[in-house]
């Protein structure tokens, strides 16, 4: 049975790179049949920490990646590292090095000068019996080195095809540290060979040490799993993805007002393509079409803008009664508040403003003035609006209208509106601006007759007079402050 595994490392956030190799590891296991195994890679225990951990699983429980085992956490395997390490040096296979950083930092550099490879250079693999006793009494810590053979070693990639190393450059490298804990690359081999892992996905960072996890799969007799680089994200400007490109973690996307099934959908697409190009996926569609072999080598493309479209697609498509319970944990608390007992309110809002979010979080900026007590006027829509000549004495009839229509509803306040234009003598638009401006504050708003219809009357008709004395004052500034006095001189 094919077995995959995600395998983090609790010093961050889950990012989306993390992300992205959850998800091609979740989709191959869903395709095969196979079990998706979650490991939390935390032998750094200085820099691991609880918050991480809970953080990166949180993520992925958000993003609906399930897990079929774990997580096991390699913090308690230290034994089971300690324990294959001490076999690889009964076998002769590993040899103890008491070489201190200094030692190592000096060999480096005369290796430097002289335009060498300042691997190392299998010092203490040559010990004598006697030298190992001298470092012994002396205290010396000492490491474990695992010994490199000679010879080739050949990478079969599932992305990529077939690489081969030069075992030469690699130099005897640490499986388990003067502490105890294990090295990266030797931890790693022990998990995926003892966890039965069949499949390892994983980012292209990982190529250089495939190689090494190549040799200790063999030494340690482990069958050899399958590999499958996964290509690199890069930012738009087409380096490596980094927060300078303002490349987040997943729960910051969470935090932004992205939808999980928007970032699943798009993170599937860094790297992986249908033969129609297909954009938009269900989960189930997903699993369905997804394959290794259309996994491409070339570096993928984060863009942004194509995340947040896809997120307003998606928003779009929701069913309005859901969307309005994922909406209420990104209004401000005192909105929130206000909502009580008015649900179904809430949701006509909800479906009138459906259209116009691209993410959670901008719910705020759209629907704030239904809740605020006063409009704050945008200075751009206030300019526009004293524009329109008569403005003032217009929004006054608006009023007068508004204050009488009856029933109070979108069909009469409409026929109403439009009534006094004609009446009037002046387009619709010089009636039904200055009241978006008065009522939202802004120029663009969803209907002004569904936003009219969901307020009450007395709030509708305050802000209007609010708009026209807003409107009277400026008017009143700009004649005074283009009023000049004559000086005379004598």
């Amino acid at each position: 049975m094919i077995k995959v595994r995600f395998a983090p490392s609790p010093t961050g956030y889950l990012h989306i790179g993390g992300g992205r190799t959850a998800l091609f590891n979740w989709l191959y296991a869903k395709k095969t049949g196979g079990i998706f195994v979650l490991r939390i890679e935390d032998t750094d225990l200085a820099r691991s920490t609880k918050e991480a951990t809970e953080a990166i699983l949180s993520s992925l429980r958000w993003l609906g990646l399930d897990w079929d085992e774990g997580p096991y956490f390699q913090s308690e395997r230290f034994p089971v590292y300690q324990e294959q390490a001490q076999r690889l040096l009964d076998e002769n296979k590993a040899y103890y090095c008491y070489c201190t950083p200094a030692e190592l930092e000096e060999r480096r550099k005369e290796a430097r000068l002289a335009k060498e490879d300042p691997k190392y250079n299998g010092h203490c693999s040559r010990l004598t019996r006697q030298q190992i006793v001298r470092y012994k009494e002396e205290g010396r810590p000492c490491a474990i080195r695992f010994k490199v053979v000679a010879g080739n070693t050949e990478m079969k990639d599932l992305i990529r095809g077939g690489r081969e190393f030069d075992n030469s450059l690699m130099g005897d490298f640490i499986i388990l540290k003067s502490d105890g804990s294990p090295a990266y690359n030797f931890a790693v081999v022990v998990d995926d060979g003892e966890m039965g892992i069949t499949h390892i996905i994983r980012g292209d960072d990982h190529i250089s040490n495939t190689p090494r996890q190549i040799l200790l799969y063999q030494a340690l007799g482990f069958k050899l799993p399958f590999f499958a680089h996964l290509p690199m994200i890069w930012g738009q400007d087409k380096t490596r993805l980094s927060k300078r490109h303002g490349a987040a973690s997943v729960g910051q996307y969470k935090e932004e007002g992205y939808l999980p099934e928007a970032l699943i959908n798009y993170l599937a697409l860094l790297g992986f393509s249908t033969s129609d190009s297909q954009q938009l996926f269900q989960a189930e569609e997903l699993i369905e079409k997804f394959s290794l072999e259309r996994v491409s080598n070339n570096p993928a493309i984060f863009d942004p803008e194509k995340l947040t479209w896809m997120n307003g697609t998606y928003i779009r498509e929701m069913e309005a009664e859901k969307l309005a319970q994922f909406l209420m944990p990104y209004l401000k608390e005192e909105y929130r508040e206000k909502l009580s007992g008015k649900e179904k309110w809430w949701l006509e809002v909800v479906k009138l403003y459906q259209e116009r979010l691209q993410t959670l979080k901008e719910i705020n900026e759209k629907v704030g003035f239904f809740f605020e007590e006063k409009v704050t006027f945008q200075e751009k829509a206030i300019k526009k609006v004293r524009k329109i000549e008569g403005v003032a004495s217009y929004l006054s009839s608006a009023n007068t209208v508004l204050e009488s229509v009856e029933p109070y509803d979108q069909e009469h306040i409409e026929k109403e509106l439009r009534d006094l234009a004609s009446k009037l003598n002046v387009g619709v638009g010089k009636i039904f601006q200055p009241i978006r401006v008065a009522i939202t504050g802004s120029q663009v708003s969803a209907g002004l007759i569904e936003i009219l219809a969901l307020m009450d009357r007395e709030t509708v008709t305050n802000r209007i007079t609010e708009a026209i004395n807003e409107i009277s004052h400026r008017e009143h500034r700009v004649h005074r402050d283009n009023s000049f006095p004559f000086l005379i001189f004598l």
